[in-house]
């Protein structure tokens, strides 16, 4: 009988292992289809595995001009990604700590600002933006998000979740506030912080919204921007059009790769404590 029960949990886990590799076959099929067709040398067709090219992203990257995209999606993304983890490990460090009159109040407020879509506030973020000459600059892409409340609320749970014993030693010690954060809080705080630049540097690398209304000029035109106005006049080269999206896609996909253990991290840590 045991060794029936143990060919049984053999078999069980096999069959689970079984389901789910073809459960990833199938959810990264799309994306398998994408790089293969970025290879193709001409019309979709069966013989598409026997005439592969590195052609195409050549190609894609010199007539998409995303040398100049590249630089300015990076520009963008590593800046408002610096602004958001300074304000938020700021802010959340402040609610997490802090004791003063309405911080519960001003938490649900940070909270509450995550179900407005961005799209209600393009008009007066566009007068404001105008009014201060930001217009077709680097400032009017990053600064509308400079701060968010994810991020606010991300830090704040992780904060919340340190020992206070760390920074009451640390006091004793004669650390301040400003030392007991950058010393002791933010180290500890690794898995949130990768966790929150992951997630705001995707959204502004993929972020084509900003760009269009408030920075559409050919000097800060970004990777999404190019790729759109890529799509627009390769709209019937697939294999071109697919090598564009390989290329505009590859920077966010390594930079999870490398980070996904401690973004994993983070984001099991955001609901430890209230």
């Amino acid at each position: 009988m045991d060794k029936i029960g143990a060919l049984f949990a053999t078999f069980i886990k096999f069959s689970l292992f079984v389901l789910l590799i073809l459960g990833a076959i199938f959810v990264l099929s799309p994306l398998i289809i994408v790089f293969l067709t970025s290879f193709s040398a001409g019309d979709l067709n069966l013989s598409l595995l026997s005439s592969l090219t590195f052609a195409n992203y050549l190609e894609a990257w010199e007539r998409g001009k995303f040398l100049l995209a590249f630089f300015n999606s990076t520009i963008v993304a590593l800046a408002v990604t610096g602004l958001q983890i300074f304000t938020s490990a700021l802010a959340g460090y402040a609610l997490a700590r802090l004791q003063f009159r309405g911080r519960e109040t001003l938490l649900l407020v940070f909270l509450a600002t995550l179900v407005i879509p961005f799209q209600v506030l393009v008009i007066p973020i566009f007068l404001v933006l105008k009014w201060g000459h930001l217009i077709n600059t680097y400032g009017a892409i990053i600064l509308p998000t400079a701060a968010n409340g994810f991020g606010i609320f991300l830090m704040r749970q992780y904060f919340a979740s340190v020992p206070i014993a760390l920074e009451e030693a640390a006091s004793l010690d004669g650390a301040n506030r400003l030392q007991i954060i950058w010393q002791i809080m933010l180290p500890l705080s690794r898995p949130a912080l990768v966790t929150l630049f992951l997630f705001t540097f995707i959204g502004e690398w993929n972020d084509l919204f900003k760009p269009l209304v408030f920075a559409n000029v050919p000097e800060l035109k970004t990777v999404q921007l190019a790729l759109a106005d890529f799509q627009a006049q390769f709209t019937d080269n697939w294999p071109l059009l697919m090598a564009a999206v390989v290329i505009a896609t590859i920077p966010v996909l390594l930079l999870f790769l490398i980070g996904q253990r401690q973004f994993i991290q983070g984001i099991g840590s955001t609901g430890i404590k209230n």
